[in-house]
C-alpha cells in the first residue's frame, strides 16, 4: 500500500534540524513518506542524514520581498505538482505564506500551518499592516492553524485573523515537545563541566546567569545587558553567559549593548552551540526576557536540566513557568523588574534551590516529546480518514 506523502517546510534549514529534531523521522517511520523543504544550507543536508528523510531546497527569504516570494511560491507549486503530497505542514511565517498559498494553488487537499510566534506583535505602522495581511493570507489558505501556545491562540482569535473553528492547540502547546531523556543534567559529567568552566574562566562560587537564543532586540538583550552591567559592578561573582548568534540584518542590538558584551569581563560570549546542555549544566539560572514568543524550546530545555528561569509575562513563557514554583515571571521590557528578579535569585539561595527542585518535574509532566509527536500523528491520520470518506 502506498504511503501518504507529506511535505514539512520551514524558511531556514536550522528550524528543521533543531526545532523539529526527531519529529520528521518519527512521522516518516509511522506510515508517512516525508519530504523536508527549506532554503538551502548545510543544516538541510544534515536533516537528510539525521532524520532519514528526503529533502528539497527552495530559496526563501525572511525579509519582505514580494518578487522573491512570488518566485518561491511558483517553485513550491511545481514541487507539489511533482511530489503530489497529501499534506503540507508549514512552520515559520514566510514558509507558511509560500507553503500554504503554493499548496492551495496546487490542489493539495490538507494544508496545515503551525504558528510559533508572531513578529508583527512588535511592529507598528505600515510594516505591521503588511505582516497582518500576510498572516491572514496564510490562515485563509490553510485547512487548520495550530498556534503552539494558548496565548497565541487567544491573540489570533482576539484579532480575528481567522475563525476559531480553524484554530487548535495540540497537546499542551509546543511544536516539538522536549526529549527529557536527552536534556538531563546527569548526562553531563563533572569532568565536562569543570573543563567548560575553566575554558570560560568561571570561578568556584560564581553565580552564572545564562541566556540561550538569538542575540537580538526582540529577545530583550538590550535590557538584559543594561541590567547585568549594573549588577556586575557591585557583585563581581555574577557572570552572564550568552549562547547564541547575532542577527544584525534583521533585529540588531544597540551599539552600546554590543560594546558592553565584548568589553565586560563578566559577560561570557560563547556563540552558537549545537549542544547547549553543557552550558545549562554550569549555570544557575536561565534569563529569558523576550518580547514575544510562540512556545520557547529554550525555557523547556533549561527546566528539564533543572534550572529555574526568569521569563517575561508573554504567551508560551507564562505557560511553561509557574511564578515562584519553577521560576519568576516579570513584565516584558521592564529593566526594574528584571533587575529585582536577577538580584532575588542571586541573593536568595534557598529560593533558588526551591525553584530548581521543581523545574524538571514541571517539564517532564507536561511536555514530553513522545506525547507531542503522537498528538501530531493523530491529527494527520484524522484528516486522512476524512479525506477518504
Amino acid at each position: 500500500m502506498k504511503k501518504p506523502r507529506i511535505i514539512r517546510l520551514t524558511t531556514v534549514p536550522i528550524s528543521l534540524s533543531k526545532l523539529l529534531h526527531g519529529q520528521l523521522q518519527f512521522i516518516n517511520n509511522n506510515g508517512f513518506e516525508v519530504l523536508a523543504v527549506s532554503s538551502p544550507g548545510n543544516y538541510l543536508d544534515a536533516v537528510s542524514v539525521d532524520e532519514g528523510v528526503k529533502t528539497k531546497p527552495i530559496v526563501m527569504t525572511r525579509l519582505i520581498s514580494p518578487i522573491r516570494d512570488m518566485i518561491s511560491i511558483v517553485r513550491f507549486y511545481f514541487l507539489c505538482k511533482k511530489f503530489r503530497p497529501d499534506i503540507v505542514h508549514s512552520h515559520t511565517p514566510k514558509a507558511g505564506l509560500i507553503g500554504m498559498l503554493g499548496a492551495k494553488l496546487a490542489g493539495v487537499p490538507i494544508r496545515l500551518h503551525t504558528v510559533a510566534g508572531l513578529p508583527l506583535m512588535e511592529e507598528i505602522g505600515f510594516k505591521r499592516f503588511i505582516l497582518e495581511v500576510i498572516e491572514k493570507i496564510i490562515y485563509s489558505s490553510a485547512t487548520m492553524i495550530y498556534p503552539n501556545s494558548k496565548g497565541l491562540y487567544d491573540y489570533i482569535a482576539k484579532k480575528r485573523f481567522v475563525k476559531v473553528e480553524k484554530l487548535k492547540v495540540l497537546a499542551n502547546g509546543s511544536s516539538n515537545g522536549i526529549d527529557t531523556d536527552y536534556f538531563k543534567i546527569e548526562l553531563i559529567s563533572e569532568y565536562q563541566r569543570e573543563n567548560l568552566r575553566n575554558n570560560l574562566m568561571i570561578n568556584p562560587g560564581d553565580f552564572v546567569f545564562v541566556f540561550v537564543g538569538r542575540l537580538v532586540k526582540d529577545k530583550g538583550i538590550n535590557e538584559l545587558i543594561t541590567v547585568f552591567s549594573k549588577i556586575s559592578e557591585a557583585r563581581t561573582n555574577a557572570k552572564l553567559l550568552l549562547v547564541g548568534k547575532f542577527e544584525d540584518e534583521l533585529d540588531g542590538l544597540e551599539l552600546i549593548t554590543k560594546n558592553e558584551i565584548f568589553n565586560n569581563p563578566n559577560i561570557l560570549f560563547a556563540g552558537f552551540q549545537n549542544d547547549v546542555r553543557p552550558y545549562f549544566a554550569i549555570s544557575d539560572c536561565l534569563v529569558f526576557p523576550s518580547y514575544r514568543e510562540g512556545f520557547p524550546n529554550v525555557v523547556m530545555q533549561a527546566g528539564a536540566m533543572g534550572l529555574p528561569s526568569i521569563v517575561t509575562n508573554i504567551n508560551g513563557c507564562n505557560e511553561i513557568i509557574v511564578d515562584y514554583q519553577n521560576g519568576i515571571i516579570i513584565p516584558p521590557k521592564s529593566i526594574i523588574n528584571l533587575e529585582k528578579a536577577m538580584l532575588k535569585l542571586l541573593e536568595d539561595n534557598q529560593l533558588k534551590i526551591q525553584l530548581s527542585s521543581n523545574s524538571r518535574h514541571l517539564i517532564t509532566s507536561r511536555y514530553d516529546q513522545n506525547y507531542v509527536w503522537n498528538e501530531i500523528l493523530k491529527e494527520y491520520n484524522y484528516y486522512l480518514r476524512n479525506l477518504s470518506k
